[in-house]
Order: C-alpha cells, then structure tokens, then sequence
C-alpha cells in the first residue's frame, strides 16, 4: 500500500494554514448545502467500474464501458461489475457524502488496475458529452502525449458545467488532468473527520480531505480500509453534488468559489478558525494512481 502522499496535507493540522475569507459572507456551510442530499444531481465514476447493489453504494444510475473499435477506444453499456474495486470504493464515498444522488460508471481500467491514456480519454470524454453535473476522477495519466487532449476536454468540461473533481498522484510526479486549474484538484489530509475538507491557498492542490484509513466499498460486496488521494476526491465529488442540488445551474467557477468560501479554514473571524462543518444530509486493499 502506497501512503506516501506526497500531494497531500502531511505534518500540519488544519490550523496551519487559516485562509482570510475574500467573497460573499453570506457563503456558510449551511448556505452551502445545509439540508442537501444531492438530490437531482448525477455523478459520473471514470474508474475501474462500480459494483452495482453493493450494501455501501446501492443502486447504479447507469454503467458503461470503454472497448477496443477498429476506429479507436468506443464507450458502449455494460453490466454493473468492477474490475478491482477502486471505482466501487469511490462511488461508495459519494453515496455517504450525497445519499440521494445518481451514481454513473464507466470503465477505463480492467483487472490490476490495467489500462492506458487513449481509453481514459475516451471515457471522459463520454462522460463530459453527456454533460453530468460531476465526474469523479480518482486517477490520472502521467503521459505527456494525452495532455493536449486532456486539457481540451477539462476546458469543455468547465464551460458545459460539468466538474471535474480529479485526484492528485500519491507520488511528486507530473500527471494529469488534475494539474488544470479548470477541474477541482484534491489531495488527502490527515484527519480523521470524513465531513472536514480544507482549502490549500498553497497550489497546485485547492483542497484536501480525509484519505488516510478510509473504511470503502470493495467489490464482491466487501470492505475494506486504504489510503490514498483516490478517496479524499469523492469525498469532494460527494460534497459537489450536495452544493448543485442546493443551488442548480451553479458554473465550476461558482462552484469552486462556494466550496472555498464554506472550507473549514477559511475564516472570518480573525482568529484564524473557519467553521466546523457538519454532514451534508438531512440529519446533519491496495491503493493505486495510474
């Protein structure tokens, strides 16, 4: 298991790095998405696959697949399998974040996390054409020869508000699409409260959530506990969906802005503490980057 996370939040607790809040004061957490269950909104897994029916996930919006073509990678329905659990294990976070909204899936990684560049861009270009309010991306590609490509789709993505919400690499490599500042880049913090996300006013990551010994779906119907910056993300990705069926038709800009705005350390107080924030719902393995 690779813990080494390098992109993320080590050594430093919360209170390390305060943020003076610059924008709307009425933008609280409860403004944000007090009441919110994620309701309306549809978020897409690009992953290994999500397992649908699993008691930590539940129903499968829909699921779908990236094949072989004689013109190139094509994306065609399939059943609701993953290949290894990683895209299980996230989605599983997004239902607990966001109970009521549609879980999607497609598949870009087959079994040992196998797969490459031209069938991860094939899979989020896909989900970006179906205009999905967000995609979940819990891996990257460290390839130089995708990035034009990618960077393209990241921007069409953006201005069809759609949110990329994408993890950093585990490792200080170059990797991609999470270095566009036109997705929403997260790393993993060091504590142990699932509702508490950061904004790191230290680029190139904009926010950190709790990765460290996260309790995740696994398939087969198992659990499991890892590590890693793959499952802070959706805990960001869940907190998108919650924001988006508070406020609808909010741009990645504005969504962005709102989650900065609503992070535990962004205070206003001058006393450098933000406000604590509370679960978005009503009532309040290995680990691998490709």
């Amino acid at each position: 298991m690779n813990t080494a996370l390098s992109w993320g939040l080590r050594d430093r607790s919360p209170e390390d790095i305060p943020v003076p809040a610059a924008g709307n004061a009425l933008v609280t957490p409860d403004w944000a998405w007090g009441g919110a269950t994620g309701g309306g909104v549809r978020v897409c897994v690009v992953d290994s696959g999500v397992e649908g029916g699993h008691p930590m996930v539940g129903p499968v919006a829909s699921s779908h697949v990236v094949v072989a073509g004689d013109t190139g990678p094509r994306v065609e329905p399939a059943d609701d399998v993953d290949t290894c659990g990683h895209g299980t294990a996230c989605a599983g976070i997004i239902r607990e974040v966001a109970p009521e909204c549609e879980v999607h899936s497609v598949r870009v990684l087959g079994e040992g996390f196998s797969g490459s560049g031209a069938f991860l861009l094939a899979g989020l270009r896909w989900a970006v054409e179906q205009g999905f309010e967000v995609i979940n991306m819990s891996l990257s590609t460290t390839h130089t020869r995708f990035v034009r490509e990618l960077h393209e789709l990241a921007d069409a993505a953006y201005f069809g508000r759609s949110a990329i919400v994408a993890s950093a690499h585990n490792t200080p490599v170059e990797s991609f699409p999470w270095r566009f500042c036109s997705v929403l880049s997260v790393g993993s913090h060091q504590e142990d409260d699932p509702d508490l996300y950061l904004y790191n006013p230290r680029p190139p990551v904009e926010f950190f959530a709790m990765g460290r010994d996260v309790r995740v779906a696994w398939r087969d119907g198992c659990v499991t506990r890892t590590t890693g910056n793959s499952f802070a993300t959706p805990r960001i990705a869940g907190r998108c969906a919650l924001i988006l069926s508070k406020h609808p038709g909010l741009t990645v800009f504005q969504l962005k802005n709102v989650l900065y705005l609503a992070a535990a350390n962004v205070h206003r107080d001058g006393a450098g503490h933000g406000p604590r924030q509370t679960a978005g719902g009503p009532d309040s393995s290995p680990t691998r980057q490709k």
